[in-house]
């Protein structure tokens, strides 16, 4: 008969970002890191978002940042947290739906960092709403960020990149499953993991790799969100019995833009504790 595990006994200290002293993984890079603020929620104890945490750990592994996002407190906080650990963190406070914005976004990140051969694309809105609902302006604009913006980040990313650099699109599970009964948003992470083919194919005579990563049911100030909207994900089984936390998110992306992945590419990482593979307590 099995046992209730306790949530804790796979809680680690990365997990948690108690971080260990610095290895230099990504020493001498130099990483734009798009969606580096996170939502602002009604919880006296936010918990950390992907966008943060990865500026946070990229930055305590040795790369120099270049972090936007479209709210300009979010995205101070993120550099004054970078700069308070010692890391370095340019701010440039933007739109992603703006097309317009993109080149000029990329080429101050580049000129600023002196070269770019790092780019995370942490951006993903949501409606929530389900396909009887759904209107025309809703949909693109949903498209407009989460997809649109990827791939003139990443074809722009391209102009810049060194050979050796890499590219990672946050997606979600959502791209493999329709439980959520949100069209938009599962169509637009679907469309992510394709993208970042179509990216890596691109990339590949510079040297540059493109990989997705799909996180699961994660605590982070929009998991939490999503969740108060739907209360049946509290009543979800869940692998190890938790959500996982923005620092393993983090770290997951760390490996694909570090050099520890070099042969890794156009590859969707899964980052969920198991639960789409039917892993569940």
């Amino acid at each position: 008969m099995p046992t209730a595990i306790d949530p804790g006994a796979q809680l680690f200290s990365e997990a948690l970002g108690q971080l260990r002293p610095s290895a230099g993984r990504l020493a001498g890079r130099k990483v734009l890191v798009v969606g580096a603020g996170q939502r602002e929620i009604d919880d006296p104890q936010p918990p950390v978002g992907n966008g943060r945490a990865i500026s946070m750990l990229f930055a305590h592994e040795g790369a120099t940042l270049t972090c936007v996002d479209v709210n300009p407190a979010a995205l101070a906080t993120t550099c004054e947290l970078v700069r308070e650990a010692g890391g370095t963190a340019y701010a440039e406070v933007a739109d992603v739906a703006d097309a317009d914005a993109i080149p000029r976004v990329v080429q101050a990140a580049s000129d600023r960092m002196g070269g770019l051969d790092g780019l995370v694309m942490v951006v993903g809105v949501a409606t929530g709403l389900p396909l009887d609902l759904q209107n025309a302006e809703a949909w693109d604009r949903e498209h407009a960020v989460n997809v649109r913006a990827c791939m003139l980040f990443g074809q722009q990313a391209l102009r810049h990149m060194t050979p050796g650099g890499s590219i990672v699109l946050l997606s979600s599970i959502a791209a493999l499953r329709n439980s959520s009964r949100n069209p938009a948003y599962e169509t637009t992470k679907a469309a992510q993991v394709a993208l970042a083919r179509s990216i890596a194919m691109a990339g590949q005579p510079k040297g540059v790799r493109c990989n997705s990563l799909l996180p699961g049911l994660m605590d982070t100030p929009m998991g939490r969100f999503a969740t108060k909207r739907r209360a049946d994900r509290l009543a979800m089984p869940l692998p190890f019995g938790r959500q996982g936390t923005g620092w393993e998110v983090a770290h997951a992306a760390l490996f694909l833009v570090s050099n520890e992945s070099s042969y890794v590419n156009a590859h969707a990482l899964v980052v969920d504790g198991g639960l789409t593979g039917g892993i569940s307590r």
